[in-house]
């Protein structure tokens, strides 16, 4: 679960990113769940009085979600404005780093690569 500021905004921004729509039917408007083949995410609303919860690059989160075809999820994230950040360090047909609305970083993996990402080759 994500926790986000915008909640809108972002329920779409990820909608469009993910190429679902939430599955949820109850707390519409706080609460978005999305079925990733088996897999969910989720976004929710920041509650007003959540303190310091916060949003961006600084948060100690990154997601990784994996595709088939960086390159082709590439372009189509880029095609509906998604930021990408080019990190040296990253192999462009393995993974790369993209940052949503908010700032937070996700990340787009090659699924063949996960294990070997992760460092279970």
């Amino acid at each position: 679960m994500l926790f986000v500021k915008d909640f809108v905004r972002m329920r779409e921004f990820y909608g469009r990113v993910l190429e679902a729509a939430p599955v949820n039917t109850e707390w519409t408007d706080s609460w978005a769940l999305f079925d990733l083949e088996g897999s969910g995410f989720a976004l929710h609303a920041i509650p007003a009085d959540a303190g310091g919860v916060v949003s961006g690059e600084r948060k100690a989160v990154k997601l990784i979600f994996a595709v088939d075809d960086v390159p082709s999820e590439l372009m189509r994230l880029e095609a509906i404005g998604v930021k990408t950040i080019g990190r040296t360090w990253q192999n462009p047909g393995e993974s790369c780093d993209c940052l949503d609305p908010e700032g937070n970083v996700f990340q787009i993996a090659a699924r063949a690569s996960l294990p070997r990402l992760f460092g279970r080759s």
